[in-house]
């Protein structure tokens, strides 16, 4: 006889320290065994696990939202930032971004993707060559004249001798929104099972550990927990709110204008 299905909703979400919050408590809190949850994979893979019907819910890049079709997002709960992230950045030995001539990409993000090259094209005016590249800073560096880095990679790497620019600090300046980078969103044919999930409960419960988070992750990626604390509660905003939301939508209206989505679909909530 063939072993039982697992019945639980089955969701994706990468391992880095900015998504802890919104799964600790699936992993270790209260809510542990109440989803299958799937974390070894990059974001841009929990986008391709939920079109390929892999999982039923991801927490994925929000550029993907306007790419995946029949997919609904979960509202209240995001990754994104109001001001300085920390942990989006863009690297380079250039004296000015105006002198950037080729740029080497995280291949791990899509949304960040997407939004330097917004500011290339509506702030700066350049169009560097696109190179796109596993996350080892000296081998972009390389290949490249700067760097897009995503993650806890693009906290911890050495910074001498580069000018080091944060993606959401630099939107925040140009555009005066929040940005979001990523959110869970869910399959329309399986909306039932996520919808019966509190994600916005669950991320309460792990922002209430989020002492204990941060010891976790000081371990991996040899960062004071303290940091870690104060990069999860003022760099990274959780909460999917108006704010947010709009500078979402401005990402889209202007990933639209520069062709990196073919329209700006609105978005559609589960149980809204």
């Amino acid at each position: 006889m063939e072993p039982a299905r697992d019945s639980r909703p089955r969701l994706a979400a990468s391992s880095y320290s900015n998504t802890a919050p919104l799964i600790w408590s699936f992993v270790h809190g209260p809510r542990q065994g109440e989803v299958c949850l799937l974390t070894d994979t990059a974001p841009a893979r929990c986008a391709d696990m939920l079109a390929q019907g892999l999982v039923d819910g991801a927490l994925v890049p929000a550029i993907e939202y306007q790419h995946l079709e029949n997919v609904l997002a979960v509202p209240d709960v995001c990754v994104g930032s109001r001001r300085q992230v920390r942990s989006v950045v863009f690297a380079t030995r250039c004296a000015d971004l105006q002198q950037v001539r080729s740029v080497a990409l995280d291949t791990s993000s899509r949304t960040s993707v997407a939004l330097i090259k917004i500011i290339f094209r509506e702030f700066i005016g350049v169009e560097p060559e696109w190179i796109s590249h596993p996350p080892d800073l000296p081998a972009m560096l390389a290949a490249a004249d700067a760097a897009l880095l995503i993650g806890d990679p693009a906290m911890t790497f050495q910074r001498s001798g580069l000018q080091v620019f944060d993606l959401a600090g630099v939107w925040r300046e140009f555009t005066g929104r929040a940005f979001v980078f990523a959110f869970w969103m869910a399959r329309a044919d399986t909306t039932d099972r996520v919808a019966a999930i509190d994600f916005a409960a669950a991320r309460d419960e792990g922002l209430a550990r989020v002492d204990e988070i941060a010891e976790f992750y000081a371990q991996s990626t040899g960062l004071p927990a303290a940091e870690l604390v104060e990069y999860l509660t003022s760099n990274i905003s959780f909460v999917l709110d108006e704010e947010m939301l709009a500078g979402l939508h401005l990402y889209y209206e202007l990933a639209h204008k520069h062709g990196l989505i073919p329209s700006v679909r609105e978005l559609k909530f589960v149980n809204r």
